[in-house]
Order: C-alpha cells, then structure tokens, then sequence
C-alpha cells in the first residue's frame, strides 16, 4: 500500500515535467508546418490569423462548459490582451517570418535565448529570487548559461556531417506554387536573409519572455486554464486579423483547400494554440515562469532531429553537441530549482492553516472519557474556589 502512495506521490511530481514536454513537442510540430505553408507560398500573417481564429474556435466551448469562471475584470482583460500581443500576435509572425528567411533548425536556435531573457525578467518582477550564495541560484544561472551556450554552438558551429540515417524525404520539394522566399540564393542574398531571420527570432524570443510574465500574472487572478487560453486566443485574433487585413489585400492567400494550408492552421489553431497555451497556463500557476521557459530547448532538439528527416536538413557535429549541452543546462536549472524549493520548505515555518489542523488533530485524538475527566477536574476545581478564604474559629 505504502508502495502504490509512493509511486502516486511520484506521478504527481512529474506531472508539470511530462505536461512541458508534450507541449514543446506539439510546439515542435509548429516549426515544421510554418516551414512547409512558407514552402508553397502562404502568406505569414494570414497563417498566423487563421491560427488564433482555429484556436478561439475550439477551446471557447470547452472553456464555457468545463469552467466556472469568476468575474472577468477590465484588469484581466488587459492582461489577456498583452498575452495575445506578446504571445500571439507579434511573436508568431516574427517567428514565422524567421522560419520562412532561414530555417526551422536556425530559428530554434536563436529562441533559447527565452530562459535568460525570462530568468532575468522574473528577477525583475520579483517571480524568482536570485541568490548565487546558495547552490540552487548558482545552478539555476550556470543552467541558463549552458542552454544559451548549447544553442550558439549549434548555431555557428556546423562541424562534419553525421549520417545516422537517410530517409530520402524532403517534403520541401513538394510546392505547389513558386514562394518568394524559395528564389535562387546568393551569398548576399543568403547573408541578409540570415540577418534579418536572426532579429526576427530575437525579437519573437524578448515576446515570449514578457508573455510569460504577464501570463504567471494573468494566472493570479484569473485562474481558469481553458478560458485564458480562450481570451488569449480571442485578444490574439483580433489583432492578427487586423494585421493581416492591412499587409494581405490578396484574396486567394486567405483560401484554404484540403492541403497543406489548412494542416498547417488547423494544427497550429488546436493543437499548438488550443491545447499547449493551456499546459502552459497550468504549468505556470503549478511552478512558475522559470519552469515553463527552461524547457524551451526541448523544441530545438525535436527540431533538428525531425527536420533532418522530413525537410532534409543536415546533421552536423555541432547540432548534436548543442543539444547535448542545451539538455545538460535544462535539467541543471530543474536540479536547482528543486533546490531551492526544498531550502524553501525548510525555511518557512509553520502556517496557520498547519496549526489549525494540528488543533483539530488534538481535538480529534481526545477520547470521551479525557472529557469526561476534565469536566470533573474543572467542576472539583470550581468547588474549590467557591470555599470562604478563611479558616473555621
């Protein structure tokens, strides 16, 4: 029995863990589709609009019929709305713009700078402390320095091909019409493209990392997993709407056919909208904003290992060094960051509410015949007390 309490105490520890890694491979899965609907010519923006529109559209339902939800103030409103911006709107079409540019391995890349960026704003904030005396704080920086560390290697460091395998797929073949962004490259065309693709990127990670700020402040006071997502999904189609509306005139980039356009935001809508922004509400009232972005280098690994398979992207040296390294610094950060969870419990002292419960225990523990005694005790005590002070003459 002791056994079976034990391994359900364990479950339930790595619930978060297991949660992050189901959503960073579905997120995964979002590199490779906005690479392939650039591949045959989509347009960003109307991509990222059809995204939020597929995504308010499944998870409102199951947010009105799941939830009790409390009452929506102008203050989580506006929360919502700088969740949809900073963790919608903007970011995806930077992140998409950068994937179309380069590629989905090399945009990976660039986004781990999301840990630093998020530990130094949660330092800010006041959502994590940051104490290099301890070995939790040094562990948790080093961790973040091993991530960054890992994703530059394999950014600029290319090393000799590895041929572990050889599928013979490349799906970016497979256009169904001419894309601007597949011309014949030069080495200054090339350069640019390289360039331009790195700022997007960065800029996509500095919004990830306020989104995860403004999302552990959403959670607070609005607790409801499937109905901020549904308002972030809202707020976040209102603006990529408007956005795509003023850059996209061309009617035929919003059609949508049995292909791989409406995969590519059907997929992007529910499963890596829908479903992951929910994990990620979850994860983030579970363990905080630190939590969720370490497991951010995940993505890259799952990156660089599908698209070698699927979009014939070599596998290099400097690829598997990296993500040893990036996977080395994840589970060095949750090393300290356990760390520090445990000083913390031992630091803190009793709650009121533990010593309430301590009371009604000793409430609970006392038999009728304690009771019985101590009313006797206090009755014989009262006897007592009613007796003159003075002695008989």
């Amino acid at each position: 029995m002791e056994t079976l309490v034990e391994l359900r105490n364990a479950l339930n520890g790595l619930k978060p863990v297991l949660l992050m890694v189901v959503a960073q491979a579905a997120f995964a899965g979002v590199n490779i589709f906005y690479k392939l609907a650039a591949n045959v010519g989509m347009n960003t923006s109307v991509v990222v609009a059809y995204r939020f529109l597929f995504a308010t559209a499944f998870i409102t339902p199951l947010a009105l019929y799941l939830e009790s939800r409390p009452k929506l103030t102008w203050m989580v409103v506006l929360q919502a709305s700088l969740c949809g911006f900073f963790g919608g709107s903007m970011t995806q079409n930077m992140q998409f713009e950068s994937i179309a540019l380069t590629s989905a391995t090399f945009t990976a890349a660039i986004t781990q700078l999301i840990p630093a960026l998020t530990f130094v704003m949660a330092v800010f904030f006041r959502l994590e402390r940051l104490d290099l005396r301890s070995g939790g704080g040094r562990a948790k920086v080093l961790g973040t320095l091993m991530g960054i560390g890992g994703a530059m290697l394999m950014t600029f460091y290319k090393g000799v091909e590895i041929n572990i395998w050889s599928t013979h797929v490349n799906l970016l073949h497979k256009s169904e019409q001419p894309s601007h962004y597949l011309a014949a490259p030069t080495s200054k065309s090339e350069y640019t493209d390289r360039v331009l693709g790195s700022l997007l990127a960065i800029g996509s990670s500095f919004g990830y990392a306020f989104f995860f700020i403004f999302q552990a402040k959403m959670v607070e006071k609005y607790p409801c997993y499937y109905s901020s997502t549904a308002l972030m999904s809202l707020m976040g189609s209102i603006q990529s709407v408007g956005f795509a509306l003023c850059m996209e005139r061309d009617w035929n980039q919003w059609k949508l056919g049995w292909n791989i356009r409406l995969l590519t935001v059907a997929y992007t809508g529910i499963v890596a909208t829908g479903i992951s922004l929910t994990i990620l509400a979850l994860c983030v009232r579970m363990k905080g904003p630190l939590f969720v972005a370490v497991f951010n280098p995940l993505l890259l690994v799952i990156v660089a290992f599908v698209g070698s398979l699927l979009l014939d992207e070599k596998l290099h040296l400097g690829s598997v060094l990296g993500s040893i390294i990036i996977v080395g610094g994840l589970y060095t950060v949750l090393w300290g960051k356990s760390k520090d969870i445990k000083m913390t419990k031992q630091s803190v002292p009793t709650s009121f509410e533990e010593e309430k419960y301590a009371e009604s225990l000793e409430v609970v523990i006392r038999s009728p015949n304690d009771k019985a005694i101590n009313n006797k005790k206090e009755s014989e005590t009262n006897v007592s007390n009613d007796e003159p002070n003075t002695l008989p003459t």
